[in-house]
């Protein structure tokens, strides 16, 4: 059966269309997907028994299963969902004041590299389609309480989204529309690795997502051993690109630094990184390791980032330091999905 979530919702129009059906059910559809949260076509009350059965014959709403959910104290959930293919991908739903917002993946794994996350370690199987990207959204929407409203979504979970634009880009016009999940494309933020190519198709479809680009070191040398996709673009490309985006969408940039300690985290680190941004409407968003089994790579201690940070306020960089939740719950990309295959691993005869 085709994939509900596969079809834009002028697709599902033309089905009703086809079906002799009139066109506000394709409405009445989108509000019980959307809306009310409905978990099956049976549950569709307001829609003719004839054409629930006809849906449930011609489509699958879920093609995901929940492989397993965790809950921290700060009040981070975080899924592991089995694709049909047999493949897990993660996805959290974060709580921060009044602020709801989901991190979803756009692939199978990633292929970027970059040798302290847990997401690519064993490299991209896929990527993601248009409607297990949505699915993802609206597994994590169902985790809210009756009082509770989805307020931000953010492509930060496993894989490189500028690497399955359309299917992400797709993906965030179906749930972010009025008749959908109601959020500001201004609420939507992109984090890539920094595809230079890739930031200016996404500039190109004029819709003023927030972009994210993750840097984690200041010079090319450095950044080509922690980020090794790096060789083949350079941090002088990926600025410039991002210029252009900013240029073209008007909204400030923001550059993610994961802070590896006796790494990436000298003074003279962050001199070099003040350097690179004091001329650019940016945000930097300082993010302290979060610990991955298996990787030697540790968190900065408190002086040490203290120490880092006070250097780039000194210069005027803008400076966000980001809150670690969900360690607890290993709530970083990848991590669940890692611990469940070293686990079925160790399980497995020899």
């Amino acid at each position: 059966m085709e994939h509900l979530l596969n079809l834009a919702p002028a697709a599902w129009k033309d089905w009703f269309r086809e079906q002799g059906e009139p066109a506000f059910r394709a409405r009445q559809l989108q509000n019980w997907v959307f809306s009310r949260r409905a978990n099956g076509f049976t549950e569709m009350s307001d829609l003719p028994l004839r054409t629930r059965s006809r849906l449930e014959e011609s489509f699958s709403l879920w093609t995901t299963e929940i492989a397993e959910q965790t809950h921290s104290s700060d009040g981070t959930e975080k899924l592991l969902l089995r694709l049909s293919d047999g493949h897990d991908i993660e996805c959290v739903l974060l709580r921060d004041g009044p602020r709801r917002t989901v991190c979803v993946s756009s692939q199978v794994g990633c292929a970027m590299g970059c040798v302290f996350c847990a997401s690519g370690l064993d490299g991209v199987v896929r990527s993601l389609t248009m409607g297990e990207i949505v699915e993802q959204v609206l597994r994590l929407d169902r985790l809210l309480g009756d009082e509770e409203r989805l307020s931000h979504i953010v492509m930060m979970g496993m894989g490189e989204p500028l690497a399955n634009l359309p299917q992400v880009t797709a993906a965030l016009k179906t749930v972010c529309r009025p008749e959908a999940l109601n959020i500001s494309a201004r609420r939507v933020t992109i984090s890539t690795v920094g595809l230079p190519e890739g930031i200016r198709r996404l500039a190109k479809q004029g819709c003023p997502y927030h972009l994210a680009v993750s840097l984690h070191a200041p010079e090319d040398e450095l950044r080509s051993r922690l980020v090794p996709v790096n060789q083949n673009t350079g941090i002088d490309a990926i600025l410039q690109a991002a210029d252009d985006y900013f240029r073209a969408t008007g909204r400030r940039l923001t550059f993610e630094y994961v802070l590896l300690s006796g790494i990436n985290d000298q003074p003279s680190h962050a001199r070099q990184l003040a350097e690179l941004l004091r001329e650019r409407t940016a945000l930097l968003n300082l993010i302290p390791f979060n610990p991955v089994s298996g990787l030697p790579y540790r968190a900065p201690s408190v002086a040490a980032l203290q120490a880092f940070r006070e250097v780039l306020e000194s210069h005027g960089i803008p400076i966000r330091v980001r809150k670690r939740k969900g360690s607890r719950i290993d709530a970083a990309c990848g991590q669940l999905r890692r611990l469940r295959s070293l686990q079925n691993s160790s399980a497995s005869p020899r």
